[in-house]
């Protein structure tokens, strides 16, 4: 019985100093992505800060990059410059495009910005049975070799909840992706629907 529980408190032990050990790495690769992602948009961020003259083509390549897109955004916003983003830019989608592609990012979801990424459809749920609607944006996505995922394909990603009022860069809190939903065998409106009642309403 003694090295029983012996056997159960090294196994316990392991447990817990590969949890400490996966929290520091993620901490460190996630401030590393933080750095990189401040570096993206530095340069507006410092003509904006210094308040700097800018026009509609200094924002462009911003808006066009699916990383820097919600960020540039974002650093509009704050200095009441929003009339500058592109229009070509300003939609639902492409702000939830660049929401997933952010998210994807992350060292603990695929660790990698897609190579391609493509709206498929947009899913809809009446949210308490009274006509009270939620929408979601479905994307699929693949990445190429030599990433680890590039031998699956296309994999299905969620973005959302949206509301009939919601605009384009809208924080959306159920942005998610199953990476091993997919796009040949997960429907979007069923991968839309498990973000709904797994991610969305346990939020």
């Amino acid at each position: 019985m003694k090295i029983v529980f012996i056997i159960i408190g090294l196994i316990v032990l392991v447990i817990v100093v590969f949890a400490i050990y996966r929290f520091i790495i993620v901490k460190r690769q996630n401030s590393k992505l933080n750095k990189e992602r401040f570096e993206r948009v530095k340069e507006l961020y410092e003509k904006l800060e210094s308040g700097q003259d800018l026009t509609e083509q200094n924002i462009l390549p911003y808006a066009q990059n699916i990383l820097t897109r919600q960020t540039a955004f974002q650093l509009l916003e704050e200095h009441n410059k929003t009339n500058l983003f592109p229009k070509e830019y300003y939609s639902l989608i492409k702000g939830a495009e660049s929401s997933l592609a952010n998210w994807l990012e992350f060292p603990t979801e695929l660790d990698a910005c897609p190579d391609e990424i493509e709206h498929i459809k947009r899913v809809t749920f009446d949210f308490d049975g009274e006509n009270n609607f939620v929408h979601y944006e479905v994307f699929k996505y693949c990445v190429n070799e030599p990433h680890w995922a590039a031998k699956d394909g296309w994999s299905l990603g969620v973005v959302g909840p949206y509301f009939d009022d919601s605009k384009p860069y809208d924080f959306a809190q159920a942005t998610f992706s199953r990476i091993s939903s997919k796009f040949d065998n997960v429907a979007a409106d069923e991968e839309a629907k498990w973000v709904h009642e797994n991610i969305s309403m346990r939020g």
